[in-house]
């Protein structure tokens, strides 16, 4: 009885060992089948790390390593594209340009060094503050109403302006190849030119002793502009002045810091009051206040005597 329990152990032992061994065999013959490769990925920041896959598409091989792309990231190859072993993934900023190196171009040609150098190059950017000139204008004023027998006269000589402008400028292999404007800024306003178109005097006027002779407005020449409370002509739509009235058609107007508040100023024969101040409104200019802004389009620019009202 004894035998036959030693003999059945045996047997018990030999089915064990060979169902081991059965398993081991197929996980080898599934190892053996299963074809892993070596693969090379680059991170942006240039760190390297080899990873040992069974996959081929750059998009699984970066799935199955837990590798998510930025929105301003790319891979060199692209992600639907199939790499093979010893091969390299690279990622990259979308705005890095690569040139495929070939040893062999369509004609046949080998492809000197010099040539693959001056393909392959990175674009840069830089920001560029440029001074640009702002010309004047001419403005003619004719108080003759008739172009015979006139003459012109310059009451005030222009001059040109002056701004920066901010360009952010591309460029690659030291060439220009994108300039895109950022900010302008006016450093300098223009001066119109100002020209009066007057009768020319005859010879019995000319004899006769000059004398001087004032308008019945009298006055400096300014440029004269409008505004209204919307934020495009003011940034704000609160209709309070930097003097703290508020602002009313008719009255209040914006002018430079050597006219206080409250000046009274005869405007063209219409008398306004000094009540605002504006970045723009510098020199010879003056700013009107009207209701909307398609009375101050309609307004335009003007350029009338001012005097101030004692």
């Amino acid at each position: 009885m004894k035998n036959e329990e030693k003999a059945s152990i045996s047997i018990m032992k030999i089915i064990c060992i060979s169902v081991i061994l059965i398993l081991i065999s197929g996980i080898g013959v599934m190892a053996v089948n299963t074809q892993l490769s070596d693969v090379k990925i680059v991170l942006q920041n240039g760190y390297e790390m080899t990873a040992l896959t069974s996959k081929t598409k750059v998009a699984d091989i970066l799935d199955e390593n837990n590798i998510i792309l930025e929105e301003n990231q790319k891979t060199i190859p692209d992600l639907d594209n199939e790499v093979a072993a010893g091969e390299t993934i690279k990622i990259t900023d979308k705005s890095y340009n690569e040139v495929q190196i070939a040893q062999i171009s369509e004609d046949g040609v080998e492809t000197s060094l010099n040539q693959l150098l001056e393909n392959y190059a990175p674009i840069t950017e830089k920001i560029v503050v440029e001074q640009v000139t702002i010309p004047y204008e001419t403005v003619t004023k004719n108080t003759t109403g008739t172009t015979d027998g006139t003459t012109n006269k310059v009451l005030q000589e222009g001059k040109d302006g002056l701004k920066e402008v901010t360009y952010k400028v591309k460029y690659q292999n030291d060439v220009e190849i994108e300039k895109t404007v950022i900010s302008e800024v006016v450093v300098t306003e223009p001066v119109d030119k100002i020209v009066q178109v007057q009768k020319k005097q005859t010879s019995r006027s000319a004899s006769l002793p000059r004398t001087s002779t004032t308008s019945t407005t009298g006055g400096t020449t300014y440029k004269i502009t409008a505004y209204c409370p919307c934020s495009k002509c003011c940034g704000k739509t609160t209709g309070r002045t930097a003097s703290g009235t508020k602002a009313t058609a008719g009255r209040t107007v914006a002018a430079s810091s050597k006219f206080a508040f409250g000046t009274k100023l005869n405007i063209g024969g219409h008398i306004y009051t000094v009540e605002d101040r504006g970045g723009a409104v510098t020199g010879n200019k003056i700013d009107i206040f009207v209701n909307s802004h398609a009375e101050a389009l309609q307004w335009g620019v003007r350029y009338l005597p001012v005097s101030v009202v004692n």
